[in-house]
């Protein structure tokens, strides 16, 4: 059965976060480890867009989470307390995110994000041309780069998918190239 199908029989073919019944699609929660039906939420445009455009956010909206949060599936409760840390400065959100409880593996995978952090202690990660960076994103390289540690080369024009941010330093990302994991300083890079 695919993933789609699964998700809608979990969600009795609704958005997992505003209930809404039409134009809904998988919708992965980064950063994936396994990816799959424990790692994606079925979702509507709607949610999807807000969710990465956070610029196009509508409070009243996302009042839908005051039920969403307490959805038994953790993928649903990753992506409400994410929105939730996004709106707190609202009021009303930052009340929802009071009430609502994580477990400790749970709430470090909805914080891998940089959600919930304040702005002055948020690392940002970008790109040469200043573009934002997250977690699942693809890159470029623009420059030959050596890679420490060993012989290798990789080379400008490279696409490196799928990175992961360094949660202690904001101009280190890592990703595989030619098969295996670097570190790649993000002035090297740019935003697909």
């Amino acid at each position: 059965m695919s993933i789609e199908r699964e998700l809608s029989k979990r969600s009795g073919a609704k958005c997992e976060l505003c209930g809404a019944e039409e134009n809904l699609k998988v919708y992965q929660v980064l950063p994936t480890r396994k990816g799959g039906l424990d790692e994606s939420v079925f979702a509507c445009n709607t949610c999807i867009d807000q969710i990465e455009n956070p610029d196009n956010v509508d409070l009243n909206h996302w009042r839908c989470l005051n039920d969403s949060m307490w959805n038994e599936n953790i993928p649903v409760q990753v992506v409400a307390w994410r929105m939730l840390s996004r709106m707190r400065a609202a009021g009303w959100p930052q009340e929802l995110l009071d009430m609502m409880y994580l477990d400790d593996d749970t709430l470090e995978w909805a914080k891998a994000t940089g959600e919930g952090e304040d702005d002055e202690n948020k690392l940002v990660h970008r790109d040469s041309n200043g573009v934002v960076l997250q977690h699942g994103d693809s890159v470029v390289l623009i420059k030959d780069l050596k890679v420490k540690g060993s012989s290798m080369v990789a080379k400008q024009g490279t696409a490196v998918r799928n990175i992961r941010l360094d949660h202690e330093n904001a101009e280190y990302i890592e990703g595989k190239v030619d098969g295996q994991q670097i570190v790649i300083i993000t002035q090297y890079v740019k935003k697909i």
